[in-house]
């Protein structure tokens, strides 16, 4: 079951809002057995949203298109559905009821332009929203289907996951094909490094499973993908060709521990967890803390980590040790070793997680230092060059990495691989 998503909106195309509503909406129908097969961007213009309609038809069962139904004149969507579809513009009783209630709520007057929200194509679908005003769409031509949403993110997100989802699982109940998941993720291997180490695993793999790679700056996300239909509800075997969901979640389990194998030395967790929530899991299960002292971070690593929910169960605070006198002053980094070696070293990173554990009272820490550009390198220490450590109240392990990028992955790159050591180097 193929489908295809349309979000409309100019603000999209010049790059004044992101798209999350794609990445969402692609999600909730890939855990029903739908598979988007692509996304397009387009903006508020009728002709260009009608090529493609035409375009996506040929491709795609089911057509989800977002955005486009303010109350605004720039908003022309509901119109050019009418047309599209042959029919005309209705004043919708339950819908104008929806559109009085919600401004009554809020104390606001109700203008003309709000009250055209209520006007629908009459041979729609109405799908009344409890978010807003502008209602949700359900068309049906030549046995496809075609939904108009609201681009509004939380009010897209109330109409597909409670109407929207379920009814397309009703229509399509004997069409939908299980589709299901497994994802590695790796941490402190490049990703073509990564594909030679998991090769002799990934030849092995059948047609209807597909490894992905999926990198970010310090880490690459293997995700194994599987295929296929459910059986009958009576029990009968599945035709030749066609593989269980039961099937082929052995399958995926059978070939994920073949790459794990292959992989493990970099592997840090078998769900597509954020690599901070997996350090903070690890450490409450052992019932210990942690504390960060940053450098060229400036404080993202702990970022990253108090992001998490919970974190405070783990995370006891962090020193943001910019300059040499911070590092000195409250991490107990001696000045002979900034002088002698400077900041960016081994010696340095190892005393600053040293002093972290002393002065902030904790089990673990996390220590950095590098030259993250685009100025300050030099012939030894070139822009990129970082020192990482990790601590326990016994022992620290550092490691110097030669990254590459702007700023941003430096940091963030730094980050992810500091995390990375940390997770290794927790019994």
């Amino acid at each position: 079951m193929l489908a295809e998503i349309i979000t409309i909106g100019d603000e999209i195309l010049i790059g004044q809002v992101i798209d999350s509503n794609s990445a969402w909406l692609a999600g909730r129908l890939n855990e029903v057995g739908i598979t988007v097969g692509q996304i397009t961007s387009i903006g508020d213009d009728p002709a260009v949203l009608e090529n493609a309609l035409e375009e996506a038809s040929r491709r795609a069962d089911i057509i989800i298109m977002t955005g486009g139904l303010g109350p605004t004149k720039d908003d022309r969507t509901k119109q050019t559905l009418c047309g599209y579809f042959g029919g005309k513009l209705v004043l919708h009783e339950k819908v104008l009821e929806n559109v009085k209630t919600i401004f009554s709520r809020s104390n606001r007057p109700l203008l003309d332009s709000n009250m055209r929200q209520a006007e629908v194509p009459d041979n729609c679908r109405v799908l009344l929203n409890s978010q807003g005003t502008a209602p949700g769409m359900w068309f049906e031509k030549e046995g496809r289907v075609y939904i108009s949403l609201p681009g509004v993110p939380f009010e897209m997100m109330g109409l597909a996951g409670e109407q929207v989802i379920p009814m397309l699982k009703e229509y399509f109940r004997d069409r939908l094909e299980p589709v299901l998941h497994k994802t590695l993720v790796t941490t402190g291997i490049g990703e073509s490094f990564l594909a030679e180490l998991v090769a002799p695993a990934e030849n092995f793999l059948p047609p209807y499973i597909h490894l992905a790679y999926l990198p970010r700056p310090g880490m690459v996300r293997l995700r194994l993908s599987a295929y296929g239909k459910e059986l009958t509800a009576s029990g009968n075997k599945p035709a030749e060709g066609i593989v269980s969901a039961l099937q082929l979640e052995k399958e995926l389990d059978i070939h994920a521990s073949r790459i794990m194998e292959l992989a493990e030395k970099y592997v840090i967790a078998t769900e597509d967890t954020p690599v901070p929530e997996i350090i903070l899991n690890r450490l409450r299960e052992r019932g210990r803390t942690l504390a960060t002292a940053e450098s060229c971070t400036g404080g993202y690593i702990a970022h990253l980590i108090t992001a998490i929910p919970g974190a405070s169960d783990v995370f006891s605070g962090s020193v943001v040790a910019y300059s040499n006198k911070i590092k000195s002053s409250l991490l107990g980094v001696n000045d002979i070793t900034l002088t002698h070696f400077g900041a960016v070293s081994r010696e340095t990173v190892s005393e600053m997680a040293a002093g972290a554990i002393e002065r902030l009272g904790v089990d673990y820490a996390i220590a950095c230092s590098g030259i993250m550009g685009p100025g300050g390198g030099s012939a030894d220490k070139p822009v990129g060059t970082v020192w990482i450590a990790v601590a326990d109240k016994e022992h620290v392990q550092a490691e110097k990495f030669s990254f590459s990028g702007r700023r941003p992955q430096l940091i963030e790159r730094t980050a992810i691989a500091a995390l990375g050591m940390l997770f290794h180097f927790v019994e």
